[in-house]
């Protein structure tokens, strides 16, 4: 009897390796094959960019406040740097002599959307919609229709990506966060952009944040000591020709095929 039990033990046993080698067979094997094939479906807004030489950029969301707008301008044009502001639409009606301000000197005013809506709640109709009537505000003060947009928020889903490059627009995101809306003192806002900023980063500040103004110096001061160049984000990411990774990360078609 000891020895009828033993045997169907062993048995068991047996059966439990074989599904156990199985199993892995199928992830090594067919696993990452579905993994890939999902995420290269995904679509993705540009986190960053994949670049050899040593540039970035530096963008500011411009939703409710405008407190800072023109110091960061005065501050921008001493370290003569250009950056991209994403702006709402609401904003736009609010602060029309700011929008001209950032355009003026010299700042690219891209869109944000045109309430500060959560985009994924919204069919594709209504994203392109509203992404317009955004472009128009804008392109009223500027003379220039954008052809970047942050989503609010953030956020986004395949439709809503989707959506916005029919227009032939891109969606961007960033890869290093401020967090200056949490109100972090000036030395902590930029001691996280300094130690996260990498070739072909994306940062991201508000312009209407408690100590944004006060931190941007020296973050530009540590910039030039590494030997960055700043650049617009229409001038950093790449147009036509290119893939991006499932982190988001941007890379010329060439690169990614050698």
């Amino acid at each position: 009897m000891r020895g009828k039990v033993l045997l169907l033990r062993r048995g068991t046993l047996l059966l439990i390796l074989t599904a156990l080698v199985a199993a892995g067979i199928f992830m090594a094997v067919g696993g990452p094959g579905f993994v890939s094939a999902s995420a290269a479906k995904r679509q993705l807004p540009i986190y960053s960019v994949e670049r050899e030489e040593k540039v970035c950029a530096i963008s500011f969301d411009a939703a409710w406040g405008n407190e800072d707008t023109q110091a960061l301008i005065d501050i921008l044009g001493k370290y003569n740097v250009k950056a991209t502001f994403f702006v709402v639409g609401d904003w736009v009606d609010k602060y029309p002599e700011s929008v001209k301000a950032l355009h003026d000197a010299g700042h690219e005013v891209m869109n944000h959307s045109l309430h500060h809506d959560h985009y994924n709640a919204l069919t594709a109709d209504q994203v392109v919609a509203d992404v317009t009537a955004c472009n128009e505000k804008i392109a009223a003060i500027t003379g220039v229709t954008p052809c970047l947009i942050r989503c609010p928020y953030g956020e986004y889903d395949d439709h809503v990506i989707s959506a916005i490059r029919s227009m032939g627009m891109e969606p961007i995101q960033w890869d290093v966060d401020s967090l200056d809306w949490k109100d972090y003192d000036a030395d902590t806002i930029c001691q996280r952009v300094t130690s996260k900023l990498s070739p072909g980063s994306i940062v991201l500040f508000h312009n209407a944040a408690l100590h944004t103004s006060e931190a941007l110096p020296a973050i530009l001061d540590h910039m030039a000591r590494e030997g960055y160049s700043l650049l617009p984000i229409s001038q950093l990411i790449y147009r036509e020709n290119y893939t991006i990774d499932h982190a988001g990360r941007q890379f010329c078609q060439a690169q990614s095929e050698q």
